[in-house]
């Protein structure tokens, strides 16, 4: 017999799903504010709970201080790498002297980072809550599963934010911070799959829409993949002083199948909508295709327009939402087999 779940439970877990799409937004938009390292310690920030608004309220010694402990911190962390055997990764972040170089205290980056930090304490909040409603009321196995390592999840999430801190934004643990967020969301959806009335109703389709929705989010997951590298070495290119005419040339080829396969998703959406409003006509569909028009016109604005801050952002939110709706689709899709 299925479950009933109070709505309150249902609402506590659309709420949570909310803020943890709140914090990715928040992140991207730290990163394209250069804020990262706005709060140069962790889980406080210049050890307060409310950060400063001066340089004054700081120590005259901080660029000091702080520069010591990440070295600390990021000691630990590439024997934690050299262990699990990724030596090469320990031994550049060991010999790589300009990750514990401090930045001037700005109080507009820190309290964006703060701002960050605080989206992810809601965040973090709604995973324990319903991981402690599921254990107060609703022992179901799956569910029982799905909350607990959600949770083990924003832990570790938890622990990998102090050292993407601790190693002063070395690229490679930004995109796996990234990968991880998206993991927690998968698993909030799966969750609301089960609870919501409304996510509980299947969605007969054909074999053609089967495969298109499936092969579609995989290629989009593996199109955040590649976003996050092209980002990545944007970065190099802009610190190393080349400006976005030669970005096209140097980029590599990550861009280059970035680009084409973006037009890949955009032909199968297309198809895919023609399926669905031929016979089908859900609205869910509808909805990925429009998520998907605006996801690939902030693209183009990117690659034409400087990458300004806002247009990254809506680019980044837009691509994760277009995961969520192919991802809810996927699992709610049933096959109609030919006769």
């Amino acid at each position: 017999m299925q479950a009933v779940y109070g709505k309150g439970f249902v609402r506590l877990n659309w709420f949570t799903l909310v803020f943890i799409f709140a914090v990715t937004v928040a992140g991207s938009f730290v990163r394209i504010t250069g804020s990262g390292m706005g709060c140069p310690d962790w889980p406080k920030c210049f050890g307060k709970i409310i950060p400063p608004t001066d340089v004054n309220q700081i120590p005259a010694d901080y660029k000091e201080i702080y520069s010591g402990k990440r070295a600390q911190k990021t000691a630990k962390f590439a024997n934690f790498l050299e262990k699990i055997g990724f030596k090469s990764e320990a031994n550049k972040i060991r010999n790589d002297k300009s990750l514990l170089v401090e930045q001037d205290f700005n109080a507009t980056k820190t309290w964006t980072e703060y701002v960050n930090r605080l989206f992810g304490v809601l965040a973090g909040f709604g995973v324990l809550f319903v991981f402690v409603g599921v254990w107060w009321k609703y022992r179901e196995s799956k569910l029982l599963f799905l909350a607990t390592f959600n949770l083990i999840l924003l832990v570790i999430q938890a622990w990998f934010g102090s050292i993407v801190v601790a190693t002063n934004l070395v690229p490679w643990t930004i995109t796996v911070h990234m990968f991880v967020a998206i993991a927690i969301i998968l698993i909030q959806l799966v969750i609301l799959l089960k609870i919501s009335p409304s996510q509980n109703v299947k969605l007969p389709v054909s074999n053609a829409m089967y495969w298109i929705i499936g092969i579609s989010f995989f290629i989009t997951l593996y199109q955040m993949f590649l976003g996050t590298q092209v980002r990545e070495h944007v970065d190099q290119l802009t610190m190393q002083g080349f400006g976005r005419k030669s970005w096209t040339e140097l980029l590599g080829i990550n861009f280059i199948i970035h680009r084409t396969f973006s037009w890949l998703v955009l032909a199968m959406m297309l198809i895919l909508a023609y399926l669905n409003e031929k016979q089908w006509k859900y609205k869910i569909v509808r909805t990925g295709f429009i998520i998907l028009a605006i996801e690939l016109t902030s693209g183009v604005l990117l690659a034409w327009a400087d990458m300004p801050g806002l247009i990254q952002t809506s680019h980044l939110i837009f691509a994760a939402i277009l995961l969520a709706v192919l991802f809810m689709t996927m699992m709610r899709m049933q096959r109609i087999k030919a006769n």
